[in-house]
């Protein structure tokens, strides 16, 4: 099985899904002129802006459950594993896609609001709904909300699980069983509450997590900022094969840093338009923009703060990929590469103090990230099952959710890393080839967007004026809503 997952996992990651991830960023950047950089200062402004509904969430909210999927394992373990596998040079290469990335976050979750609908009530949105309403391939939209539906509920949920698991017990020694039925309870509780509760809950939880794990690594860095410059050098030296260390491994680690990036930072892999779609915004470029921001906060802040502390206390191993079983370079002994890595580094410098801090940022981070992939499976339930089977449905999605929880904190790290990544990989192939396909609608919709906002007025969204058409919500629902508001 484990031989079978690993072949899977391997064809749906080789070298051209590395370079189609690369490619698709860089053209977008091309096409919308470099939006993430043009538009940063709109970035900050939209992200602090708006208001909740009845129907919808706040900008903020919806950035906050955005950054829920995307801060996670990945941001702790999976930059730990792309620098044993890849190299300090997966650092930059994991820098580089969230980069050009930014751009493709931008045109797919501009898309998810352009093409949403109100469904019992609430925003409901994604790729499953703008592969159907902008392509018309309704079959490639289920297609879609069904892989969604296997990596969210069956696949992914398991490596947040496992990493929470494996950090309890090695900080605190917490039996995995103990670890799963508190995790299993807890998530209970709050998937119950749906979309509304979700976003409360990771509004509050992921600011404060991630401001304090970024402002410990600074202090580390501090601690250690003579070793700066040649960390940075080492970083960039071995993204290029120039490091004689690590010179023979730079294909590894061009593709565990754009693998480890994209599924930490989740940029142009379907999941953050379903949290963008559900955001009360007037112009669908203004969540594009902030889903935007919201990458580099995850890559280019927390992934970064991970990186370097790991790298500037020396705190890890490199494998040698030509020679099972031994390493590159080996600082650490035989420590498993993960989560691992980053408690030795923030034990050496403030020891005590390492492992218990990253066993409960781990769990906050991938609580919420656990929250948010239940989210985005209940999207695609939605879109999938409508009407009197739709409760049913519901409830078989929140056990099966429960359960994978449950087995990912008892099973193998090994193999749960396999299941994530197969899920995150059949998602990413199938979304990327989609938003390429509506590019054009998305790059009109950031003209509009830029065209108003220099006439110095507040950017309202006309898909008729654009000729977008099935923009549903946009054309039927949105003027009754604000005049709705105002009345209220």
């Amino acid at each position: 099985m484990e031989v079978f997952l690993e072949w899977l996992n391997g064809t749906l990651w080789s070298t051209p899904m590395i370079y189609f991830c690369l490619g698709v960023g860089l053209l977008f950047s091309i096409l919308t002129r470099f939006v993430q950089v043009r538009h940063l200062k709109n970035m900050l402004k939209l992200t602090f802006s708006g208001e909740s509904s009845a129907a919808g969430i706040s900008s903020f909210q919806a950035l906050a459950l955005s950054l829920s999927g995307r801060v996670g394992t990945g941001n702790i373990a999976g930059t730990a594993t792309a620098i044993a596998f890849g190299g300090p040079g997966a650092v930059f290469w994991m820098w580089t896609i969230a980069f050009i990335g930014a751009s493709s976050a931008f045109i797919e979750s501009t898309l998810a609001q352009m093409y949403k609908q109100k469904q019992d009530g609430l925003y409901r949105g994604g790729p499953a709904y703008y592969i159907e309403k902008g392509i018309g391939w309704k079959w490639y939209a289920i297609l879609f909300a069904i892989a969604a539906l296997l990596a969210m509920a069956l696949l992914m949920p398991g490596i947040q699980a496992n990493s929470i698991a494996i950090a309890m017990d090695n900080a605190f020694s917490i039996n995995t069983y103990v670890t799963a039925s508190i995790l299993v309870l807890i998530i209970g509780i709050i998937i119950i509450g749906g979309v509304k509760r979700i976003a409360n809950v990771a509004q509050v939880i992921v600011p404060f997590m991630a401001v304090a794990y970024i402002v410990l690594s600074i202090i580390i860095i501090l601690f250690n900022i003579t070793e700066l410059p040649a960390v940075i050098g080492l970083i960039v030296s071995s993204a290029f094969g120039a490091d004689a260390a690590f010179g023979g491994i730079i294909g590894l680690a061009i593709t565990w840093g754009v693998k480890r990036g994209i599924y930490s930072n989740e940029a142009g892999q379907g999941t953050g338009p379903h949290a963008a779609a559900a955001a009360e915004v007037s112009h669908p470029a203004k969540q594009g923009l902030v889903q935007s921001f919201s990458v580099y906060i995850d890559t280019l802040l927390v992934c970064s703060a991970t990186a370097f502390m790991i790298l500037f206390t020396g705190m890890y191993n490199v494998a040698d990929p030509n020679n099972e079983g031994e390493y590159l370079v080996n600082y650490i002994g035989e420590i498993p590469a993960g989560a691992e890595y980053t408690q030795a580094a923030i034990e050496s410098a403030i020891p005590g103090f390492g492992a218990s801090f990253v066993a409960v940022a781990l769990f906050f981070f991938a609580f919420t990230t656990i929250m948010a992939y239940y989210y985005i499976a209940e999207t695609n339930i939605t879109y999938l099952i409508r009407g009197k089977y739709s409760k049913a449905a519901m409830f078989i999605l929140k056990i099966i959710l429960l359960i994978s929880v449950f087995y990912g904190s008892v099973g193998k790290s090994d193999i749960a890393w396999h299941l994530g990544d197969i899920g995150l990989g059949i998602m990413v192939w199938l979304n990327l080839i989609a938003i390429l396909i509506l590019a054009k609608p998305a790059l009109r919709v950031l003209k509009d967007f830029e065209k108003q906002s220099k006439q110095g007025i507040d950017p309202v969204f006309d898909p008729k004026k654009l000729g977008i058409k099935n923009a549903d919500y946009w054309e039927n629902e949105y003027e009754k809503d604000q005049k709705t508001k105002k009345e209220q």
